[in-house]
């Protein structure tokens, strides 16, 4: 082999070795790049899951003839309010016992879900208005206030439609106080709410 011939054969092993080396490079920093994460839907609540809702039931969808089970009594929807005041709505349904006791149940979400059990107090000595109310043993303070309308469904014993006042407070132990008028009637009615956690509460839908 001569020198020219030799130079030729030397110069094509060191491009093959420099491209082996550029490949060998590229392929490791390709390893330590990081998966990119998977994209996230537009709008989409990442701590939101059904599955509670799929085992227990849904309130959002209560509606007359479902049954709730509330720490272990058993209520009946007899009927359903559902009230709007601007761009915000929530929902009150009117529950009894085996006994005949009588209830209300509001379903919101405000951002988060909330159920709260109210049991009206008869011939309640306080009246709204005041920034703090001294009722039974706790001071309540004003919490919202406001008038919506309401359309009713089932046995509610109240018209099909209407406007309803309503003052709500709470207390520091997150006890709870409302008070609701409704029409042109002019007298308040109370009820003492108690706030119910997901796992207080089980609703069984009425057989289609």
């Amino acid at each position: 082999m001569n020198g020219g011939m030799a130079s030729v054969v030397l110069g094509i092993g060191c491009l093959v070795g420099v491209l082996g080396i550029v490949v060998a490079v590229i392929a490791w920093r390709q390893s330590q790049k990081k998966p990119s994460p998977p994209p996230v839907t537009k709008g989409a609540d990442p701590f939101h899951t059904k599955d509670e809702d799929a085992l227990r039931g849904d309130p959002r969808t209560l509606k007359a003839g479902d049954i709730v089970e509330i720490r272990g009594t058993s209520w009946a929807v007899r009927g359903s309010l559902r009230l709007s005041e601007g761009s915000w709505g929530w929902t009150e349904h009117l529950l009894d016992d085996a006994n005949g006791a009588q209830a209300w149940l509001s379903v919101e979400e405000d951002p988060d879900l909330e159920v709260v059990l109210w049991h009206e107090v008869a011939d309640a000595a306080v009246a709204p208005g005041p920034k703090n109310v001294d009722f039974d043993g706790r001071s309540y303070r004003s919490d919202e206030t406001g008038t919506a309308r309401f359309t009713s469904s089932g046995t509610t014993g109240l018209d099909a439609n209407g406007t309803v006042r309503y003052h709500d407070y709470e207390a520091k132990d997150g006890a709870l106080l409302s008070f609701e008028s409704y029409g042109d009637a002019g007298k308040w009615e109370a009820a003492r709410g108690e706030s119910l956690v997901r796992a207080e509460f089980r609703i069984y839908p009425q057989a289609q």
